[in-house]
């Protein structure tokens, strides 16, 4: 395909690097050009309707025209289009914010720390794990376990913390030096022969409890994970998984880290992933779903012991040291306290737990599928993992990237869906109806039918 000098698509290779993709492929391709949207549905600029199965970025839980957003963003425009939440000054809108995020938290009572993306929220835990303990004199206990495949931001330190290989190559010194990564528990593709689910869980929570002995406990100042890895491909957590891991971060003083970016505000069927998985961190992160993608905003949950520990620092410093400019932005602010009304008032958690099921079910019957090995999900969150052979569970060769053709093929014909390797993460807006959710199964079958095709074409 030429492109016209003067063309969307030619200003756009001009002047945009695009995040996570082929770039040498997208010289010769030419990105999609995303024009409008309306509920669950996206237009090209040729007008083609694509069905949205990942949520924008797992953000967009409210649909593209949810006309109480934009009305709630235009007031504080005209009323308070900035002020800073520095040198001890704020507004009402972000107070407000605050004051029910806090009741609505999975942790009791926290203190909010706000930001623009869950890359900031989870590299402001970081610092303060640090700061933390400084505070209580042990400077030497700064090392933060992550796992493989985990996905926790792009800033150094979070991309650091987050195991994709991907995004540390040639991005040296990343990972910084005090990171550590745990195996990915995805049991499909890692279990051994004749081992239950809980089993594996047993193996993995022995392995994290090495790391720290092997590591030295009083080094060790933080575990950080997502309940469900969504930017590992949608891994779900086996059975006995997360009770295993809890029992080993009680044994030892360190912090608990729940890294909410994608599965907070219903998309598990719950208000939380914590609630889903029954988990007692110390640190919440939030975003996406916090405005329902509609403006950029994150928010950190602090407990009161680190609170408390902070305050402590920063009088004998003069000053806490961290912020960003547009932290607790008033519009942002404005947007996410009206996204939290629409949750509560049109019960969008209940309207998951109603739809899910006609998901989870359509969903599972392509497991059936010649490509697929796996299938994994709860509420409105899908993980399908692609492989050669479902008897032994080979993986295809990396270099055909199969996940990637059935993402395209799939984007054919109008639903759009991420690839991650050869795992399928599937996501669609909250708002989805059981008509919506059958065509979306519909394409999605469709793709994974081409995709066979084109995969045997290759082997023959």
């Amino acid at each position: 395909m030429t492109l016209a000098p003067n063309s969307l698509q030619a200003r756009d290779l001009a002047y945009h690097i695009h995040p996570q993709t082929d770039l040498r492929r997208l010289e010769k391709t030419g990105p999609v050009v995303i024009t409008h949207g309306k509920g669950v549905y996206i237009y090209d600029e040729a007008g083609r309707e694509i069905l949205d199965g990942f949520s924008g970025l797992g953000c967009m839980t409210l649909g593209y025209d949810e006309p109480r957003l934009a009305e709630a963003a235009h007031r504080q425009m005209r009323a308070l289009p900035f002020a800073p939440t520095f040198y001890g000054r704020t507004h009402p809108t972000v107070v407000e914010l605050a004051e029910k995020l806090s009741r609505l938290a999975p942790v009791p009572h926290p203190k909010i720390l706000f930001q623009c993306s869950g890359s900031e929220a989870n590299d402001t835990a970081v610092k303060l794990i640090w700061y933390y303990n400084n505070a209580l004199g042990r400077p030497e206990k700064k090392k933060i376990i992550g796992r493989t495949r985990g996905y926790h931001g792009n800033t150094v330190a979070t991309v650091s913390l987050s195991g994709q290989p991907h995004m540390h190559a040639r991005f040296d010194p990343i990972p910084l030096p005090m990171f550590r990564h745990l195996s990915n528990p995805n049991y499909y593709r890692f279990h051994l022969e004749g081992e239950s689910e809980e089993e594996f869980s047993a193996r993995m929570a022995a392995e994290f409890e090495q790391m720290i002995l092997d590591e030295g406990p009083d080094t060790v100042a933080a575990f950080f994970a997502e309940p469900i890895q969504s930017g590992g491909g949608a891994i779900f957590p086996p059975a006995g998984y997360w009770p295993a891991m809890q029992a080993v971060i009680r044994k030892y003083d360190m912090l608990f880290v729940a890294d909410e970016v994608v599965t907070g505000f219903g998309r598990t069927g719950n208000w939380w992933g914590c609630q889903t998985y029954d988990l007692r961190p110390d640190l919440v992160s939030c975003a996406k779903g916090l405005t329902a993608g509609h403006l950029p905003m994150s928010a950190l949950m602090v407990p009161e012991f680190l609170y408390d520990a902070m305050v402590e620092q920063s009088g004998e410093v003069g000053v806490f040291g961290h912020g960003y400019t547009y932290a607790g932005h008033p519009v942002s602010a404005a947007v996410a306290l009206e996204t939290l009304r629409i949750y509560e008032e049109d019960d969008i958690v209940g309207h998951v737990q109603a739809v899910a099921p006609r998901f989870q079910e359509g969903m599972r019957v392509l497991r059936d599928h010649p490509l697929v090995g796996d299938v994994q999900g709860i509420g409105l969150f899908a993980g399908l993992e692609l492989v050669k052979d479902k008897r032994t569970r080979e993986p295809f060769d990396p270099a055909l990237k199969v996940g990637a053709l059935v993402q395209d093929l799939a984007h054919d014909q109008g639903l759009y869906l991420r690839a991650i390797g050869d795992r399928i993460n599937c996501n669609p807006p909250l708002i989805i109806t059981e008509v919506e959710i059958d065509e979306l199964l519909r394409r999605f079958k469709i793709g994974l039918d081409e995709a066979w095709a084109a995969v045997r074409k290759r082997a023959a």
